[in-house]
């Protein structure tokens, strides 16, 4: 996550300044919040692939671009994209226009139902890595927290062979924290309590 941090110290998580609403409300809302849904996960860690050398907020302004080129992330009709169909979506100044990411998004969509068809549910298989539950760390500051860990490490070499690209462990690090694999929202946040009280 490329951080901007807000010099007020009253902030919950200052990575998600109050002046920027489509940052701030993704803080609010969705950032942390432990997701269980196979095709969501697979659709995050996409749109944390792309991210690679970006910062998260460009991310998230193209978003809905992106969900729309992309067949609202639909593994099954991703996984049959011809380079005729990836030509198309290299039109779009919407999304990011990048042939190796989109050849890696496809070839996660196949690596995605190659799991499903061998009876592994991508959630499932996810969440085993953290018990089913999520990991609490009990950060003061956003600063505090690691690239990558030896866990986000393990997660990304078990997913590179599965077949998956784009999810080396730093990738895989924010990932965890996106979809609430683990709760990286500083002590101060009223987040970080409120996700806890989802599993208490």
């Amino acid at each position: 996550m490329g951080m901007n941090l807000s010099p007020d110290e009253t902030l919950p998580c200052r990575w998600a300044p109050a002046e920027d609403e489509l940052y701030r409300a993704y803080h609010d809302h969705e950032w942390g919040v432990p997701e269980y849904d196979p095709r969501a996960l697979w659709e995050k860690l996409q749109l944390d692939g792309m991210q690679a050398g970006l910062s998260w907020v460009t991310i998230l302004r193209k978003r809905d671009a992106i969900r729309e080129e992309f067949d609202s992330f639909i593994p099954e009709q991703i996984a049959m994209w011809d380079q005729e169909r990836i030509e198309k979506a290299l039109t779009n100044p919407g999304i990011i226009r990048s042939p190796t990411k989109i050849k890696a998004t496809i070839g996660n969509a196949r690596a995605f139902l190659d799991m499903q068809e061998k009876g592994e549910d991508f959630s499932k298989w996810l969440w085993s890595f953290t018990g089913g539950t999520p990991i609490v760390n009990q950060l003061r500051d956003i600063t505090e927290v690691p690239a990558k860990t030896p866990l986000s490490e393990e997660i990304a070499k078990a997913l590179k062979a599965r077949g998956f690209k784009f999810c080396g462990p730093v990738i895989v690090y924010a990932f965890m924290q996106a979809v609430g694999m683990v709760n990286d929202h500083e002590t101060r946040c009223p987040r970080h309590g409120e996700i806890q009280e989802l599993h208490s």
